[in-house]
């Protein structure tokens, strides 16, 4: 089952998420928990990340969505975020915060059901990757979102993970063709980072997690458009 949250503080946009949520459930016979709220402030109350897909206004009245967007982020890494608004210049600060579309209102059925259809597809991605790596006393499965950067030091990688560091004998090389497929980029000669944790970009900075990861100069390029693509869900 997903957990799919409606935060849209218009009544009448509300009820047509809702109705298009169970059309699209009884048509792709996909079951779903749909959770409401009117407003970003009430979803930032007490968040949990229980949510597989957000669908986010943006003009609220109390917390707007996008500022709503960012604290979510903060909090939940893993979470698919949606933006369905008439707000088209905030395009480029929702691609900040990793949201996976930005779709204007007026909406139809059918352009709602192929959105939330790329959608589920990057839910399904992220339960179903995952890495085994080897530990000095055995070895350990690690899921892909769980990764924040791989960082390798004297021939040394060490995994900074949600769960804490794991360190194991390789190299940066060898991390990069395990990992490059699922979204992994590099951002300098130290670090291979999960483009799913980069909230932001400041300068030359990466904001992964709560880390603050240098981008060289010879990769931000690659980085950037890396990183825009992701966001944009091309390949």
């Amino acid at each position: 089952m997903y957990h799919i949250a409606i935060v849209e503080d218009e009544a009448e946009f509300r009820e047509q998420l809702k109705t298009y949520l169970m059309q699209y459930q009884k048509e792709q016979d996909i079951p779903l928990k749909i959770s409401v709220f009117t407003d970003g402030e009430e979803i930032l109350r007490d968040y949990q990340p229980i949510y597989d897909i957000i669908l986010f206004d943006i003009e609220m009245s109390k917390v707007n969505g996008m500022d709503a967007a960012e604290q979510v982020r903060l909090k939940d890494s893993d979470v698919v975020l949606m933006f369905i608004t008439n707000m088209a210049n905030y395009a480029l600060r929702g691609y900040e915060v990793g949201a996976l579309d930005f779709v204007m209102k007026p909406i139809t059925y059918y352009t709602f059901s192929m959105r939330f259809t790329r959608a589920i597809k990057r839910v399904k991605q992220k339960e179903q990757q995952q890495i085994l790596i080897t530990l000095p006393d055995g070895v350990k499965k690690l899921g892909i979102q769980e990764i924040y950067y791989v960082e390798v030091q004297k021939r040394m990688l060490h995994y900074h993970t949600v769960s804490g560091e794991y360190v194991v004998r390789g190299t940066m090389s060898s991390v990069e063709d395990g990992l490059s497929s699922y979204g992994f980029v590099r951002c300098n000669h130290w670090y291979i980072v999960n483009l799913m944790h980069v909230s932001q970009v400041r300068g030359n900075v990466a904001i992964v997690g709560d880390h603050e990861l240098e981008i060289s100069r010879r990769n931000r390029t690659a980085f950037l458009k890396a990183l825009t693509q992701y966001v944009g869900g091309t390949p």
